[in-house]
């Protein structure tokens, strides 16, 4: 089968190695419009659940990307000049120029021809029994028919940047600063013993009252090093998009609002979608490059179990769309937290962090903070509310939901 992967990204990278192995007879090329090396992020994350896929699927691979890999087993709060610590799940950071170069030599080394500075138009595919979108949420191939795709995107409220730091952060931290205009806020975590990404976010009152809106980056910069100078002990905020592309979620060092993208169906003729040209997910929740593999084992299985496109390509499709459905309700609820945060901010720190790791909850935004609180506590006591939480929770929200858009009638 000839293959075409437009855009080298984890999944277009990926799909690519696991195509090869199933069948070293594939004909498969990866097209990127950027030069080798360009790449619009510092780091990225994964948890380990991830890590057991990879060294299930592609050892050689999955051992240089967890050894590449920063671990934390722990997350830090800081409000109000106070600090909140809660263990958890290892969580794993890498750069994401790391991550693609390791993918790159793997596929390269398994006979995959790998093109940069190429660009690959819609109304000029390649000549091929595949071509893989891959390109991201700017997809040009998805954009070209949207329709088909039933395309839709949501933009959140908050504004945020992605800047990268000299501060190596050993916990995955959060830090929430009042400034005179509202309260602004990082999520921080190290991808290398050379640095960490450093996102930072405000709602757009914040941001125009501190005058971000109109500022520089220098000037942008300056001021947020100013804000957050106690997490960062005298360490700088760097521009964390260098090379702006085509792939990924946006991009480049700038304000932006996040794009929650969907589709409702993710493939057209020998055209189909993979990762965040086919979903994306509120940064929040770390998932965006987990996402992206994710899918790739799932096609790569889907292509070698049906001999026929259609009927891979819907195989694919309803496995990561069921797949995708907590995720995505994690990441909505996850971004409505962060843009009600007045509602929690006054908490205790430990009863703030309680929430902050509970804020993928669908009953969160809709019972009070200090009765969730209590909830949650009694929930992590007591296995049978623990259970019930879980199978309540949705049913709770979707209940209140209806009720409110019924109310506004």
């Amino acid at each position: 089968m000839k293959v075409a992967c437009v855009g080298a990204g984890p999944a277009g990278l990926y799909l690519s190695i696991l195509l090869k192995l199933r069948d070293p007879s594939h004909d498969i090329t990866v097209y990127e419009r950027n030069p080798e090396g360009c790449t619009y992020g510092g780091g990225v994350t994964y948890w380990h659940g991830l890590l057991d896929k990879l060294h299930k699927h592609h050892p050689a691979s999955a051992r240089a990307i967890e050894e590449s890999s920063i671990r934390w087993n722990e997350g830090v709060a800081h409000v109000r000049g106070r600090t909140a610590r809660c263990s958890g799940d290892t969580g794993h950071g890498i750069g994401r120029h790391r991550l693609l170069e390791i993918l790159a030599g793997h596929a390269r080394s398994l006979g995959v021809r790998l093109e940069f500075e190429r660009e690959i138009f819609p109304e000029k595919l390649p000549a091929a029994d595949l071509v893989v979108a891959s390109d991201g949420i700017q997809s040009t191939l998805r954009t070209q028919y949207a329709d088909h795709f039933g395309t839709q995107a949501r933009r959140g409220r908050n504004r945020y940047i992605w800047l990268g730091t000299s501060k190596v952060f050993e916990a995955f931290t959060f830090a929430f600063v009042e400034t005179g205009h509202g309260w602004i806020w990082c999520y921080g975590y190290g991808f290398s013993p050379e640095g960490s990404t450093c996102v930072i976010e405000c709602a757009p009152r914040t941001w125009t009252g501190l005058g971000l809106d109109t500022a520089n980056e220098a000037d942008a910069v300056a001021l947020l090093e100013r804000v957050f100078a106690g997490v960062l002990d005298g360490h700088p905020l760097v521009d964390g998009h260098p090379h702006v592309g085509g792939s990924g979620a946006d991009g480049g060092a700038q304000w932006r609002t996040f794009r929650t993208l969907t589709n409702r169906t993710w493939h057209r003729d020998n055209l189909v979608l993979i990762g965040d040209a086919a979903h994306t997910t509120h940064y929040s929740v770390g998932a965006g490059t987990t996402l992206a593999l994710e899918d790739a084992i799932a096609l790569a299985d889907a292509l070698h179990e049906h001999a026929a496109l259609p009927q891979a390509f819907a195989r694919y499709e309803q496995e990561r769309k069921q797949a995708l459905l907590p995720v995505q309700s994690a990441a909505r609820y996850s971004a409505e937290w962060y843009e009600n945060l007045p509602r929690y901010i006054h908490l205790p720190p430990q009863q703030m962090f309680a929430l902050l790791g509970q804020r993928h909850s669908p009953l969160l935004p809709y019972v009070p903070p200090q009765l969730y609180y209590r909830i949650d506590r009694a929930a992590g006591q007591v296995e049978a509310l623990r259970r019930l939480k879980r199978r309540l929770g949705p049913k709770v929200a979707r209940t209140v939901q209806a009720r409110a858009l019924a109310s506004r009638k």
